[in-house]
């Protein structure tokens, strides 16, 4: 068994990517949590923001850990089904600032382009490869998503990752994390899900 298809099927138990990259991210009670771990109480997650301010996260009953593991410009090939993070350029078209390559299992998973706030402007496509295309410096990708097209360049050094296992043990103080999760209006946030940086591969989206 593949190991796109082995974490495949790891990431299917949990609703990651259906929650962090399709439509309910535009909802406004929908938060994306990016920073580092302070602690992990029981099921009390505190996170330093990369705003630097202090987010306390409760975790869900059967909430789930995964983490993320390098691939390569390289293994990115037609028919793939990919969520990018973007941001126009001046020459027309976007310009990666990340690269998921969803395990085949997953395909379709949030397909569509949305808002993003990884930065200001920028945005999320998740789409099936129509062609992939070299150049000395990176990679173009023509995508396409509910009948849409989309050109998107890859730069070299633009970090590409898949899905890899994670535990409960990987959260610990200084870990690098993303934690897509609801904001209730009292202002309690809670998640079911949380992306841990390990091995040196951190979360990029």
């Amino acid at each position: 068994m593949s190991y796109l298809l082995k974490t495949g099927i790891m990431v299917l138990t949990g609703t990651l990517m259906v929650s962090t990259l399709g439509t309910a991210v535009q909802a406004a009670d929908q938060i994306r949590v990016r920073g580092t771990v302070e602690s992990l109480d029981g099921n009390t997650l505190s996170v330093k923001t990369r705003e630097g301010t202090d987010a306390t996260i409760l975790l869900k009953d059967g909430w789930k850990v995964s983490s993320v593991a390098k691939a390569s410009i390289d293994d990115i090939k037609t028919g793939d089904f990919v969520g990018i993070a973007s941001l126009p350029t001046a020459e027309g078209g976007d310009g990666a600032l990340e690269v998921l390559i969803f395990p085949a299992a997953m395909k379709g998973t949030g397909e569509g382009s949305y808002a993003w706030d990884l930065k200001p402007n920028s945005s999320m496509t998740n789409a099936t490869v129509a062609n992939a295309v070299k150049a000395v410096d990176g990679q173009t990708v023509t995508v396409t998503y509910k009948g849409k097209e989309k050109k998107i360049s890859i730069p070299a050094g633009t970090p590409v990752v898949t899905f890899a296992p994670a535990v409960e043990a990987d959260l610990k103080s200084g870990a690098t994390v993303f934690v897509p999760s609801e904001k209730a209006a009292d202002g309690t946030i809670s998640s079911s899900r949380v992306v841990v940086g390990t091995n040196g591969v951190q979360p990029p989206m």
